[in-house]
């Protein structure tokens, strides 16, 4: 079968294009990839070629598939594969690109398998390893946002405590604690506050801050203090930019809020600082901000993967002995958080259409790829059979006054989007997405 897909060859070269998948094997998956969102660390792959540590040396000869949070159908199943319920042809399906014991993942180091292509193979490795995973939703994107969300449900869970004398590891973030999320106003911030309000183990106080008021504006239409003070949350959004001691600021904040910080010692003042603290900017003032915030046995959750290998900043180890404070880096989440990313999102207790700012084609894909550092907004969602520049749903409207598929889709998503969708003129949901898939021109 033929597929076009977009491959890497190396450092900033990716090239769009048709090629002859082979046969699959009796242990292997024959599958038509749907939507694919845009990651971070797909600009970081690119960037980086055979340096990166998830992909091949040998790309210049042997290139891979970019992209890693798709989804899609099965078309078939390997002989092996044949009766079993879940690799039915017809049947949705959403991948944990992460496999354990290994660096190789979809999307950075298989030469047929990717989410910017029309058609892949998962081999046999992500069968054994339980990867691929059933989805009954109605719409795709909410299938491939489930990866990013994975992300964030992943670094809330590996957040740990502890108990003076007591070596165990408590694992989470603190039930009824103060948390904090810095730079947090973009797109896995959105998700990491979300997940926060909806599920099952909750702050009592979250604070948000961030430097672009725009995003905070956005941030809070969304998801406002109101909902989540229904779920117990006090949500606070804070703008540090201009603010001459965020530290002290962020500190009163904690310090006049009720929470769960355990008492632990006579010396030490219960509520002083935040139990959880992550951060979603790889800049050495934000890391350090977070040490200073953080109470007793406070973690700070380094969500931020830098590009730079040398990477560091300074934390504050006099509190590290005597303060138990601590850390921890995640990247990525398994395959239970992927699981539970599906579940909340089928069941309505979290909405992946507010990371969604942008939509557009596999053909736009190579230039958003390279460029996804200075393109504003969320989160950007490529449907792999369709012709489409990348759009932002704020544009739609503008650009229906010519074009009668973007009216429509301004509409839809206007609709979805209500109040709430801030400056973003809408929200994607799956309704769009249909009549997208229903309307575009062919690729």
């Amino acid at each position: 079968m033929k597929t076009k897909a977009l491959r890497q060859y190396g450092k900033n070269d990716l090239r769009l294009e048709e090629f002859e998948l082979p046969p699959i094997g009796e242990e292997e998956l024959l599958v038509k990839v749907m939507s694919d969102s845009l990651c971070m660390s797909s600009y970081k792959s690119s960037s980086q070629g055979a340096d990166h540590k998830r992909v091949p040396d040998d790309i210049a000869t042997n290139p891979i598939i970019i992209g890693h949070e798709f989804c899609g159908e099965i078309l078939e199943a390997g002989p092996m594969l044949a009766g079993k319920a879940q690799y039915v042809p017809g049947r949705r399906f959403s991948i944990q690109p992460a496999m354990k014991g290994t660096y190789d993942a979809a999307g950075y180091s298989f030469k047929y398998l990717g989410g910017n292509t029309q058609y892949a193979i998962i081999p046999k490795c992500y069968i054994d390893q339980d990867c691929v995973l059933p989805y009954d939703g109605k719409a795709w994107y909410h299938a491939s946002m489930a990866e990013p969300v994975s992300c964030v449900i992943g670094a809330a869970r590996a957040s740990y405590h502890t108990e003076a004398g007591v070596y165990e590891h408590k694992m989470g973030i603190r039930e009824g604690g103060k948390m904090a999320a810095l730079a947090a106003a973009g797109p896995m911030g959105l998700a990491l506050i979300d997940y926060i309000i909806h599920c099952d183990r909750r702050p009592s106080l979250l604070v948000v801050t961030d430097i672009d008021q725009g995003r905070l504006d956005r941030a809070k239409a969304l998801l406002t203090p109101e909902e989540a003070a229904q779920f117990g949350v006090e949500l606070k959004y804070e703008n540090t930019r201009d603010c001459a001691d965020p530290v002290a600021l962020l500190r009163g904040l904690a310090n006049g809020a009720k929470g769960a910080n355990a008492t632990v010692g006579a010396n030490v003042a219960v509520g002083d600082g935040y139990d959880d603290v992550f951060v979603f900017a790889p800049v050495a003032p934000v890391v350090e901000q977070a040490d200073a915030i953080l109470g007793y046995d406070g973690c700070m959750n380094f969500f931020a993967g830098p590009s730079d290998t040398a990477f560091a900043a300074k934390f504050n180890f006099y509190n590290v002995h005597y303060n138990a404070t601590h850390v921890v880096g995640t990247s990525g989440g398994n395959t239970d958080d992927m699981k539970e990313a599906l579940s909340l999102a089928a069941a309505g207790r979290i909405d992946p259409s507010i990371l969604i700012t942008h939509v557009g084609g596999l053909d736009a894909a190579r230039d958003a790829t390279l460029r996804l550092p200075e393109i504003p907004g969320g989160k950007k969602l490529i449907y792999t059979h369709i012709s489409m520049p990348l759009t932002a749903i704020a544009d739609f409207a503008a650009l229906g006054e010519n074009d009668p598929v973007f009216a429509e889709l301004a509409d839809i998503c206007g609709r979805a989007g209500g109040s709430g969708a801030g400056q973003s003129g809408g929200l994607w949901c799956a309704d769009a997405e249909r009549y997208l898939l229903a309307n575009a021109k062919p690729i």
